[in-house]
């Protein structure tokens, strides 16, 4: 498995840099794996598998009934999926949805972040930052 850092050019890229601009984020590799964290909770898991594609999982409380009707997901294994967690996964020259899984992203974050942490969002979306996005 490679991880979403050692590929400049790959969606996991930029959805990394992406995750990394919330309050307090911060990439760490368990398992082997890319995730970002918020504190010490992960809240995204960005990975790739060679040439097989690559896969997300995000924990969506509001948008999991939308997410599993799609093809490419599916309740994350190792019973996440219970609590919420969805792995969408993109098979190699697939097209990856990549404005789908940056409000995947906020969501998992608005989820599992500390409740201060997740109302800088809100915040920020009511002072007319970025549509409540996160500011590097």
């Amino acid at each position: 498995m490679t991880d979403a850092s050692s590929l400049p050019d790959s969606p996991l890229a930029g959805l990394r840099a992406y995750a990394l601009t919330y309050p307090e984020a911060w990439e760490d590799h368990p398992w082997g794996e890319t995730v970002v964290k918020v504190r010490q909770k992960i809240f995204v898991f960005l990975g790739r598998d060679g040439a097989a594609g690559c896969h997300v999982t995000v924990k969506l409380p509001r948008s999991a009934p939308f997410a599993l009707d799609m093809a490419n997901c599916a309740p994350t294994g190792y019973g996440l999926g219970r609590a919420g967690w969805i792995t969408a996964t993109f098979g190699a020259g697939e097209d990856v949805p990549l404005d789908l899984l940056r409000a995947w992203i906020k969501e998992s974050y608005q989820a599992v972040a500390p409740k201060k942490l997740a109302a800088r969002l809100d915040t920020q979306a009511a002072t007319g930052g970025a549509g409540g996005e996160p500011t590097a």
